[in-house]
């Protein structure tokens, strides 16, 4: 524990601070201040568990002494005492106004002494035992909601194994679009944490291919119009597999699945949403996803050349994407073409 004391006068001092050593356990520090100044000092870079503080001093008296300590320690955890010959009763009623837990008058006297710093110690005691209950309390909200967090990720890769293994489309390709989707919303200036959770979600952009036939899913040729009416009911699959869980990750993956394949313009599907009308996730995988599925090989084409690629990507601007996110998408091209490096298809 540290102790504070504070009075001009240095006999004073001395006897305060032999009462006060007698009181308290050994190793508790207990330092001693003629200057009321210097004092405030050290409290501005201490926090006391007890204060006793005298009334009449220069430059500032103990009632703006206290009034400062309570700005520095807005909440009374503090315990401060303060010590006066001054009997008035109005000298009292202004300390405890100011933050004063207790007061006593001199000379003091050892008996009503001893038992009010005991008090007063046991207090802070008390108080400090409930702060770090509190900590600990904090620390293990913290560590457990990482675990939830965690698990709902794996549940989150899992699926996205699952629907990888129907899907003539690479693991590689969803951890580069979920990445690729990272940098756009940062960019965009989305917080971090909406950032991370795009991260985690875009993965399951496409879970709702479980429910696309295999005749269909894995045609190596164009789709008829029938075919195709079919396998954009990959959207709402997904949605409807990831729809209703109270995880915000999950509920952001049920969207993203819903409507990465809207268009800014209205044209795309499933139900022709148009611009901002369709969630950011939305519109940032769109750009994503394209970029790489157009600059990845697939068993019906052949992956397309990075400049033949961004030269679509442009020219969708305002119509198939964002505009804020194509700009967003080409502000960060050096990490794009990092990630594609680093994520190769196997």
């Amino acid at each position: 524990m540290a102790i504070a004391i504070v009075d001009d006068t240095p006999l004073n001092l001395t006897l305060i601070q032999a009462l006060v050593r007698k009181l308290t356990p050994p190793g508790t520090e207990i330092v001693t201040f003629t200057s009321p100044l210097e004092g405030l000092q050290w409290c501005g870079n201490n926090e006391p568990d007890l204060l006793i503080v005298d009334y009449m001093m220069p430059d500032i008296n103990g009632i703006e002494f206290i009034e400062t300590v309570r700005k520095l320690y807005p909440s009374d955890t503090v315990p401060i005492l303060m010590v006066t010959a001054a009997h008035e009763k109005e000298v009292r009623y202004q300390s405890l106004t100011a933050g004063a837990n207790d007061f006593l008058t001199k000379p003091i006297d050892r008996h009503e002494f001893d038992p009010r710093v005991r008090t007063m110690l046991s207090l802070r005691a008390s108080q400090q035992r409930l702060r770090n209950w509190n900590d600990d309390l904090r620390e293990a909200v913290i560590r457990k909601t990482a675990e939830i967090v965690a698990r709902e990720q794996e549940t989150i890769a899992r699926l996205a194994r699952a629907a990888e293994f129907r899907d003539p489309e690479t693991g590689a390709h969803i951890v580069r679009m979920a990445h690729y989707s990272q940098l756009i919303a940062k960019q965009l200036g989305l917080d971090g944490e909406l950032c991370e959770r795009i991260l985690s979600a875009a993965p399951m952009h496409d879970i709702g291919k479980v429910g696309t036939p295999d005749h269909i899913l894995l045609k190596p040729g164009r789709l008829t119009a029938e075919e195709l009416i079919v396998m954009r009911q990959h959207s709402r699959i997904g949605h409807d597999i990831l729809q209703g869980s109270s995880s915000p990750m999950i509920q952001m993956a049920a969207e993203i699945a819903l409507t990465h394949h809207e268009k800014f313009d209205g044209s795309g599907y499933p139900d022709g949403t148009v611009g901002e009308a369709i969630p950011i996730s939305g519109r940032i995988v769109a750009v994503a996803d394209v970029f790489d599925a157009l600059t990845s090989p697939r068993p019906y084409k052949e992956a397309w050349a990075l400049e033949r690629a961004f030269d679509f990507i442009k020219s969708g601007r305002g119509s198939h994407f964002d505009p804020a996110c194509v700009d967003a998408f080409f502000a960060v091209i050096p990490e794009v073409l990092i990630i594609r490096e680093r994520f190769q298809d196997e």
